[in-house]
């Protein structure tokens, strides 16, 4: 096994103070020793004494004497707090100081200690494992300080003689113990560790979780049979994420263990959106008025849940402090510390913790453990003792031969048999690896340390032992919640399962078994701090406050969010608008001049009526075509000029109905042409006028350049150019269906775009040009007499045509959606009408002459 040398030197320094009554500050520096020479002085000093002094290895100190031991061929160490505090005191430093009184007997690591023993013993029973060779056990009680841990840590290790070896004999010897089992803290464990990792001893830990013990660079011996708190951590936000909770506080123990512990837990739980509105940490020996700030931060909190990652014994302080406040009606959400602690449960006699959920070590039996520590408690005690359920003066001698399997009180609780358990796998791995360390070759490495990292065995319950490359086991763990029972003491639930292994969607299992919250409540409670921004609202973070807290808005005009807390609005897409609630998109309403509506049948009545009126007036020319009025009239024009005016009426039916591609380029060309044919024909005749007075005169011979073949021509010309102007339009960009998103938000127009604004302009201005021409031509024959005179009416008809059609277009500019079209039909109807005019001044004549 181990050995080493021990050379141990003995250094005294002697300080030599200057002759009474003078102070060396208070001396010139004339008179002051220089301070090589004080230094010089020491150092002969030590010299003298070192030499005198004989070189032997010799302990400094009194020796420790464990408080349970065993002889053995092979030894382990024990290190357990059987106190969990120790009398305070004061030490002057002018004298030696007395050892620790330690009070607060823990009957848990007592406990952990006989799994220990238990262990042992039946590893020196079997035929199996480690035949022929006994184990002895040296166990030490450190009464929860670290300092006295390291100091039991190093008798354990260098062994705890006076004198080892004189003067004459090499200062050789082998380890004292091959393996050192405990401590149940992380703090202690990490100083033991760090003390004893360069020797290669290794250390196991049964309740030891600090993620910050996995790192082997500074613990490289240390192992454990208990999972990682990294993994707990990440269990537990992930168990407050699972029930909704992103508004709690926290409270930890002051130590390595709740401080890496909670800081993981912090961590993920930002990941997750859970957001901590405090997050306190105390330690059990904490002045009161410490502790009562941290009750005070509780009553002013809004959260409802506290994530507890505490120590049992810190859960012990609080839960004290809690009952004296009566505080209640908190979710408690604990780790496995104390989450499985029936002490802690019997002390919650104001229900505080019921419905608590949390992670506990899996359940687990040993055959025969429970009746080893119940005979270990008979055999130990032989004094007065009181049964739990007799009354205050039933009392009986203890003979030492009583049976205790009836009794419950803390010494044969064993609702920490899953602790237990650790404890007994620890001692059997050691145990495996000197079985293979023993039945190896000569060339086989004789390290305990490289041969227990690689152990894997099965215990007879049938559980696999086996530690990875970080010295931890798998992490595995059972969801519990704290219900209460007829008896008053809550009952340990079994309510789903955690397992690291898993994939992370399926790492977190709940059975489907009915939870008891707090106050004894049926329904989830809800903590957090904004409520649930529903559907048609997004969140907008409180200014100086965590993400968590915010305000819902709602969704602006055109966005919807149709999930619970969106972050952001979407917009919907431009044929689609927000409904009323924003939580959903809808069609928008196509918008256009239909025939059904008021207006469209009003404009459409409007434009048939008109049309029955040119074909009323077109009969009774075509009734009376021979007679000479009409005759003279140029019936011809007339003909034409009803015709075409039919056909501006018609025309604007055109407008009215859904936009096509067809209807969008028949609409305006169809307006173009008709109209341009009429003007011609008004153009013409006015024409006519003018020519058929100038040729009254002497000598004139006007009218025979403008006969009826030329005024023919001269329509078809007319007419024919405004046809070239549309069929270019049409050719290179025609007018086409559009849905205009920009004038409503709510509805879609379907109109028609104008494809070429060119185009259009240069249909309206070469209509625009004919009517000026016409207009002024009427005008200038207005004075001419007036029995065979048209040029009075088609002067009126042309200011009609040209006051409509001026003013068209800021009406048609500025009017939104389907009334700029009922616009431009109301242009073309009017401007219509005041062309018939013209037709309607003949049929007067008609009539009248």
């Amino acid at each position: 096994m181990y050995k080493y040398q021990c050379k141990f030197w003995i250094y005294i320094t002697v300080h030599v103070m200057p002759p009474s009554g003078l102070a060396l500050d208070s001396m010139p520096s004339t008179q002051r020793w220089p301070e090589q020479g004080w230094a010089l002085l020491q150092l002969l000093l030590v010299a003298s004494f070192s030499q005198a002094e004989e070189p032997v290895c010799r302990q400094r100190g009194d020796p420790e004497n464990p408080q349970l031991s065993k002889n053995g061929d092979i030894m382990l160490g024990g290190i357990f707090s059987f106190h969990t505090s120790w009398k305070a005191r004061h030490d002057t430093y002018r004298q030696k100081p007395l050892p620790l009184e330690c009070t607060s007997l823990n009957f848990r690591d007592f406990q952990f200690a006989q799994a220990m023993l238990f262990a042992i013993e039946e590893i020196n029973n079997s035929t199996e494992l480690l035949p022929g060779i006994s184990l002895g056990y040296k166990i030490y009680d450190v009464c929860g300080s670290i300092a006295r841990s390291v100091r039991y840590a190093l008798a354990l290790t260098n062994g705890n003689e006076v004198l080892s070896a004189l003067s004459e004999a090499p200062c050789t010897r082998p380890a004292q113990v091959q393996a050192i089992m405990g401590d149940t803290s992380s703090s202690p464990c990490m100083a033991i560790a760090t003390v004893i990792g360069p020797f290669h001893i290794p250390m196991i830990s049964h309740f030891a979780t600090c993620a910050c013990l996995s790192d082997k660079t500074k613990y490289p011996s240390f192992l454990r049979t208990i999972p990682s708190d990294y993994y707990q951590s990440r269990a537990l936000a992930q168990l407050v994420w699972h029930f909704g909770w992103t508004w709690v506080g926290a409270i930890r123990t002051n130590d390595d263990y709740g401080n890496n512990g909670m800081a993981t837990f912090t961590e993920t739980a930002q990941h997750l959106g859970i957001c901590l509105e405090y997050s306190v940490s105390f330690f059990r020996t904490d002045p009161p008025d410490k502790i009562q700030k941290i009750i005070d931060i509780f009553k002013a909190s809004t959260s409802k849940v506290i994530v507890a990652f505490l120590s049992h014994m810190d859960m012990d302080v609080l839960i004290q402090e809690l009952s004296n406040h009566n505080l209640t009606g908190y979710q408690w959400v604990g780790s496995e510390g104390w989450i499985s602690d029936s002490q802690i449960a019997a002390m919650d006699r104001h229900h505080i913790l019921d419905g608590a959920v949390g992670l506990s070590i899996p359940k687990a039996h040993v055959s025969g453990m429970r009746e080893f520590i119940l005979d270990f408690w008979e055999t130990l005690f032989s004094c007065k003792f009181k049964q739990s359920k007799s009354s205050p003066g039933n009392q009986r001698e203890c003979t030492g031969h009583e049976d205790l399997t009836g009794l419950q009180n803390s010494f044969t609780d064993m609702s920490l048999m899953p602790i237990f358990y650790n404890v007994y796998k620890g001692v059997y791995a050691v145990a495996h690896a000197l079985h293979n360390i023993l039945s190896c070759n000569k060339t086989c490495n004789n390290k305990i340390l490289q041969h227990i990292t690689k152990i894997k065995f099965i215990t007879k319950e049938g559980d696999e032992v086996y530690f990875n490359e970080n010295g931890d086991p798998a992490a595995k763990y059972e969801i519990i919640n704290w219900q209460p029972t007829e008896h008053g003491i809550a009952d340990f639930v079994t309510v789903g399962l955690y397992d690291a292994s898993l994939p992370a969607d399926k790492q977190l299992h709940l059975q489907n078994r009915s939870l008891i919250w707090a106050q004894n409540s049926q329904q989830v409670p809800l903590s957090v701090c904004s409520e649930k921004c529903l559907p048609g609202t997004r969140k907008v973070l409180q200014k100086g406050k965590p993400v968590c807290c915010y305000d819902c808005l709602r969704c602006a005009e055109g966005e919807i969010s149709n999930i619970t807390d969106s972050i952001t609005c979407v917009r919907c897409h431009p044929e689609f608008w927000s409904n009323e609630r924003r939580d959903a998109c809808v069609k928008k309403e196509a918008v256009f001049l239909s025939y059904e509506e008021i207006m469209g049948a009003l404009l459409t009545a409007a434009s048939l009526f008109g049309t029955c009126i040119t074909a009323i007036v077109a009969f009774i020319f075509f009734r009376y075509r021979k007679t000479p009025i009409v005759r003279a009239n140029n019936s011809e024009l007339s003909f034409l000029l009803l015709f075409s005016l039919t056909l501006c009426f018609l025309c604007s039916l055109t407008f009215i109905g859904r936009p096509s591609e067809w209807s969008c380029m028949l609409r305006h060309t169809a307006f173009g042409i008709t109209f341009v044919l009429c003007i011609s024909c008004v153009l013409g005749k006015t024409i006519v006028v003018l020519m058929a007075f100038k040729a009254t005169l002497p000598g004139s011979n006007v009218m025979k350049w403008f006969g009826p073949t030329q005024q023919k021509l001269s329509v078809l010309a007319f007419t024919l150019i405004q046809v070239i102007i549309c069929i270019l339009w049409l050719t290179i960009s025609p007018p086409f269906p559009f849905k205009n998103f920009k004038e409503f938000k709510d509805k879609i127009i379907l109109e028609c775009a104008l494809g070429s604004a060119v185009g259009f302009w240069a249909v309206l201005g070469y209509i625009g040009l004919l009517a000026m021409l016409c207009f002024i031509l009427a005008f200038l024959a207005r004075k001419l007499p007036d029995n065979f005179n048209e040029a009075k009416f088609i002067t009126f008809s042309m200011l009609i045509f040209c006051a409509v059609w001026i003013t068209f277009i800021p009406a048609y500019v500025s009017s939104p959606g389907k009334f700029s079209v009922a616009v431009e039909i109301f242009a073309i109807l009017a401007s219509s009408f005041g062309l018939r005019h013209q037709s309607h001044s003949e049929n007067v004549k008609l009539f009248c002459g």
